[in-house]
């Protein structure tokens, strides 16, 4: 179960997917799901503000679509994520 909730824990979108696939490559799919209308004239919002997920959703994939996209996040980097990029350094890491 793949979920998009709102700051209240609402549901604004949902993707069911078998037990097998992973979780990090649903997450665009699910974010294309959002669609919160607006009070009185407009197109629905299909964007949030900010966006809170495990280590799961955590790739250069995701991190790069958010970016785009132009959404606030907070996801929690995997050890083997954080020293592989340290073990970089000045070859493509942060410092």
């Amino acid at each position: 179960i793949h979920l998009v909730a709102e700051g209240r824990c609402r549901p604004l979108a949902l993707v069911l997917t078998p037990g097998h696939y992973g979780d990090g490559p649903q997450l665009e799919r699910v974010l294309e799901q959002v669609s919160v209308p607006r009070v009185g004239v407009g197109r629905p919002r299909t964007r949030p503000d900010r966006l809170l997920a495990d280590k799961a959703y955590t790739s250069r994939k995701n991190r790069r679509y958010l970016r785009r996209r132009g959404i606030q996040h907070i996801i929690p980097e995997r050890l083997d994520q954080q020293r592989h990029r340290q073990n970089r350094g000045s070859r493509g890491g942060r410092p």
